[in-house]
């Protein structure tokens, strides 16, 4: 098993624990994959709920950048809501949990079917 499937097994017992949702394995492979490099550095690889300046770089470079939703949306009471899903008290919340949360929030999972 790679370190990539190794990851996306671990990011589904996240979801599966913290969230009580069976992760779409397809998408959540396509998310981790985007995620690119990322998901391997200890800090990159998760994303801080208290951190405006990380939670601006969610907002612009993935919900805006990647899914193409505009600064209309409610973006930040999008994020907001992912993250109180995910357990405000959990301080390791992956990028790629965070990023499949939002893209199934969004309803673009189209996005990653290109």
């Amino acid at each position: 098993m790679s370190k990539r499937d190794e990851l996306i097994t671990k990011y589904a017992a996240d979801i599966k624990e913290k969230i009580g949702e069976t992760a779409d394995l397809d998408l959540l492979t396509k998310v981790t994959i985007g995620c690119g490099p990322a998901i391997y550095g200890k800090d990159a690889s998760t994303v801080s709920g208290s951190s405006e300046k990380e939670l601006e770089t969610v907002k612009n470079n993935f919900l805006i950048k990647k899914l193409g939703l505009s600064a209309s949306d409610d973006l930040d009471g999008a994020i907001e809501s992912v993250m109180t899903k995910y357990g405000k008290s959990n301080r390791s919340k992956y990028r790629a949990v965070v990023y499949y949360l939002l893209t199934k929030h969004f309803k673009k999972e189209a996005v990653y079917n290109k």
